[in-house]
């Protein structure tokens, strides 16, 4: 763990990079603050810190840094970034990433923490559930809404194909071409899943419950040309079972909505995107108060009810909060300046600006 840098030394040595850590049961993490979440908060949280000369490490449910801009909403447009007119989710957390990458923030992905002990001032212990304890001197809570979990199809026994055949996350679209596939849902995600997918695939099967789409227009307009051109097929049912052959998923029995009959979907692929459901999980057993299930802040520090825990984004509550990405920037930017008058409460901290202080480009790896 460092210790507090003078302001006229910090960050002299070149900027590492961002890395993704190794880290496995019994072993011991040290950093400066620990950041639970890696979301756009929780990416902007080791920029604000770095510019402080805070180290951070970087700790998430999901299996790779984004939240639910990436898991919910990778290639929709964003239009409320100041300065930029249009970018997807994914294309957030891409130049979010690069942003950090002069402050050499460790990830910890697939990765939850399950354990939060004060044990002093500035010392909190933290355990994860791969057995990693973490040392911090501040947590940051930046975890969206809470871990989230996709929402699995209930068919018993199926989840055995669960990361082979049956799938809730798409990380390598270009492996599915040629292949037959079924797509189970009606929201943003399974229709944007369908429209990328559809022009490469051997087939592509839509399922949806109800003809009640809960997707953008333009995305359903754009389905229905595909479905008249005969590269989609959409159907409205439930799923009653499924198929195997040599111990692989290969069918999906569905009952239709009307007629009440069942039809066999052979398959190489079955995607589900029935959405993801936000948990808070052992966060309720930390000791921090809560107010309807969100994090109660001090809106002038972000620190919560347990002193050197700080939380940002859309997990926390006050008056007048707005879940907004812009939102959640803010509140970053105070809670890093609140976390280093904690750590040198003997020091003025003064403003400096990244246009015009050596400082601040010294530690972002600019030569003037």
């Amino acid at each position: 763990m460092s210790e507090p840098v003078p302001e006229s030394d910090a960050a002299e040595s070149a900027p590492a990079a961002a890395s993704e850590s190794a880290a496995s049961g019994g072993e011991v993490v040290d950093t400066d603050v620990l950041i639970i979440g890696a979301g756009p908060i929780g990416l902007f949280q080791v920029f604000e810190l770095g510019l402080q000369g805070i180290s951070a490490h970087v700790v998430d449910a999901l299996p790779e840094a984004g939240g639910q801009c990436v898991e919910l909403y990778a290639d929709k447009p964003i239009y409320d970034i100041p300065g930029i007119v249009e970018l997807t989710g994914r294309e957030l957390i891409e130049r979010l990433l690069e942003q950090i990458r002069p402050f050499g923030p460790v990830f910890h992905f697939n990765e939850t923490i399950k354990v939060l002990e004060k044990r002093g001032e500035h010392d909190f212990r933290l355990v994860g559930a791969k057995g990693v304890e973490y040392r911090a001197r501040a947590v940051v809570i930046a975890a969206g809404a809470g871990s989230f979990t996709p929402v699995k199809v209930r068919l018993e026994g199926i989840d055995r194909h669960e990361g082979s055949r049956l799938l809730y996350r798409v990380s390598n679209p270009e492996a599915l071409a040629g292949q037959r596939l079924v797509v189970l849902g009606g929201g943003d995600a399974a229709l944007d899943w369908a429209l990328r997918l559809a022009p490469e695939a051997a087939s592509l099967t839509l399922l949806n419950r109800s003809d009640r789409f809960r997707a953008a227009p333009a995305s359903m307009a754009k389905l229905r040309e595909l479905e008249e051109s005969g590269r989609v097929r959409i159907l409205l049912g439930t799923t009653t079972g499924f198929g195997e052959s040599e111990g692989e998923l290969d069918s999906l029995t569905v009952r239709h909505r009307e007629g009440d009959t069942e039809e066999r979907l052979e398959l190489d692929r079955l995607l589900v995107f029935f959405g993801m459901s936000p948990k808070l999980g052992p966060l309720e057993n930390w000791g921090i108060a809560l107010d309807r299930n969100l994090v109660a802040v001090d809106v002038a520090t972000f620190e919560t009810s347990l002193a050197g825990v700080y939380a940002v984004g859309d997990i926390i509550t006050y008056p007048g909060k707005k879940k907004l990405i812009l939102s959640g920037f803010h509140e970053t930017a105070l809670a890093a300046f609140a976390i280093k008058e904690a750590f040198e409460p003997d020091r003025k901290i003064h403003l400096q600006y990244t246009t015009t202080s050596p400082l601040m480009h010294r530690r972002l790896g600019i030569t003037d």
